[in-house]
């Protein structure tokens, strides 16, 4: 997992941070502002979706990782919620409307430098009346997308991916 980028300057008013213990331990503190500074997530969120048995997985066109495959997802923006994100990603990288069937899987843990610290991976199907072979097409920052089936999965891109198909192959197998 990669490092924390480290915090240095208060992100109110630009002031040098200090550390001081707070809350049960020792966190940066801005003399200025006279406040704890908190560091906060990057939160993530994609879809596993799926459709006669199989699941759409989209290749990734950039780095890290350009060229292997992942689920439809991206960075939640500030105005929305992580399913609102989840499906809004996967209409830009597949021309694919989805609905949100449940909350699949809950990823901590940043991989790369400038990753998510979070990924939120829910399941989803096709919107009613949504047809693949009219809609789906790679945009974005993938240069593919294509169903799999959990057999013949191909190179896959990060851990969150590879937990969250784990997860979902597993559910196949158990009752509901």
């Amino acid at each position: 997992m990669a490092s924390p980028l480290e915090l240095n300057y208060c992100p109110r008013c630009g002031h040098a941070l200090e550390e001081r213990k707070a809350f049960g331990r020792v966190r940066h503190f801005c003399p200025a502002c006279d406040r704890v500074v908190f560091r906060e997530h990057k939160v993530a969120a994609g879809v596993i979706v799926e459709r006669e048995g199989e699941v759409l997985l989209v290749r990734r066109r950039m780095k890290p990782r350009q060229g292997l495959w992942t689920f439809p997802g991206g960075f939640v923006d500030f105005d929305e919620s992580p399913a609102e994100a989840a499906m809004r990603e996967c209409l830009e990288e597949t021309g694919l409307v989805v609905e949100i069937t449940s909350l699949l899987d809950v990823v901590a843990g940043q991989e790369h430098e400038g990753g998510a610290d979070i990924v939120i991976v829910y399941r989803a199907r096709l919107a009613e009346g949504e047809r693949v072979e009219a809609h789906l097409q790679a945009a974005d920052d993938v240069d593919r997308a294509t169903f799999f089936s959990p057999e013949e999965l191909p190179p896959l891109a990060f851990r969150a991916t590879r937990k969250a198909l784990e997860t979902w192959r597993n559910s196949l197998s158990s009752p509901d």
